[in-house]
């Protein structure tokens, strides 16, 4: 499993406004732009607003009849999106996740939406949100700390067969058993409310691989994405993004590891190409198509890992909504 989105500064050639603070440029941003295709008085949907790299991008594009929709379950990144993007009157921003996107009103008819899944640097980078194992901060991970339970307070309570299982099923660790039995010894003695407890509780039972990574990497993620629900979430976006498209809208996703990658890939696939034909079952009904893949995964080029390798877990998939008879629109 790969690891989470990751910024680096701006690069020559991007389109930055003057007015605004230094940006980071997100990963797979020309891929990304590209993708899209945004049009001038077009509307687009940013569902993980996050910083706002893309969503610049984006706004730098549109003319003054276009239209650009934010979305995050960050109140953080809302409040940034707010900030910087608040006074334009062709944005609007919604705080939730994007799983929700269905329930927007605004949200009709897009000529394209986003979603960069994961976490962001901003995330990573500021202890207190918990997500990090490298930096010592309560256990929370909740990227909407104001809604749900912590990790410490789920790792407090789940049996011990349910961490096991989120950690192979999320985090693809195989010490997973012996990770959640630790764990569970451990808070019978003390809650374990903090990263850095939780990091070096792993590492005292996990020897180090080859690859010298940190033991904790892939316990950490995987309670990250099942404290935010993140796969779920992912199956109801797409779903809701497909529906929001006019025939011809563009939708990109950025992935960060094989789970999240794996579900857009069978989505597109899905909406793509009709299923094998079975000769013991009865004919189905003739396969329209609702979507067209444009290319596969798309990753990094070597000058963009040059300048941020982090970018290397990246995976973009782009797909164009098609008409109701599976043909691309005019």
């Amino acid at each position: 499993m790969a690891g989470d989105r990751m910024r680096t500064t701006a690069q020559p050639g991007h389109p930055a406004d003057p007015s605004a603070p230094a940006a980071h440029l997100p990963v797979l941003y020309a891929q990304v732009m590209d993708g899209l295709r945004v049009v001038a008085d077009g509307r687009y949907l940013d569902g993980t607003f996050g910083r706002g790299g893309h969503a610049r991008g984006v706004l730098e594009q549109l003319g003054p009849g276009g239209r650009l929709l934010l979305m995050d379950k960050d109140p953080e990144a809302i409040a940034e999106a707010e900030v910087n993007f608040g006074g334009d009157a062709r944005v609007s921003i919604r705080r939730g996740s994007f799983a929700s996107l269905g329930g927007w009103e605004q949200a009709r008819d897009l000529d394209g939406i986003l979603f960069d899944l994961g976490v962001s640097s901003p995330q990573l980078d500021v202890a207190e949100r918990g997500f990090s194992f490298g930096k010592d901060g309560p256990l929370d991970m909740r990227m909407d700390p104001e809604s749900g339970e912590s990790a410490a307070q789920w790792l407090a309570r789940a049996e011990e067969r349910e961490i096991a299982d989120v950690l192979w099923l999320y985090g693809e660790e195989r010490q997973s058993r012996r990770i959640a039995r630790a764990i569970v010894a451990r808070r019978a003695q003390q809650p374990i409310a903090r990263t850095a407890e939780l990091a070096e509780l792993i590492n005292s039972v996990v020897p180090r691989g080859k690859d010298k990574s940190n033991p904790a990497t892939r316990s950490f993620q995987a309670i990250r994405i099942h404290i935010n629900r993140e796969l779920a979430d992912l199956e109801t976006g797409l779903d809701a993004a497909l529906a929001a498209l006019r025939p011809g809208g563009r939708l990109a996703v950025i992935s960060f590891h094989s789970l999240e990658d794996r579900m857009v890939k069978q989505f597109v696939a899905r909406h793509a190409k009709a299923p094998p034909a079975n000769r013991r079952l009865p004919q189905a009904e003739t396969f329209v198509p609702a979507l067209a893949d444009l290319g596969g995964a798309i990753r990094a080029d070597e000058a963009e890992l040059a300048a941020n390798p982090r970018a290397r877990s990246a995976v973009l998939r782009v797909a164009e909504k098609l008409d109701g008879q599976g043909r691309k629109a005019a």
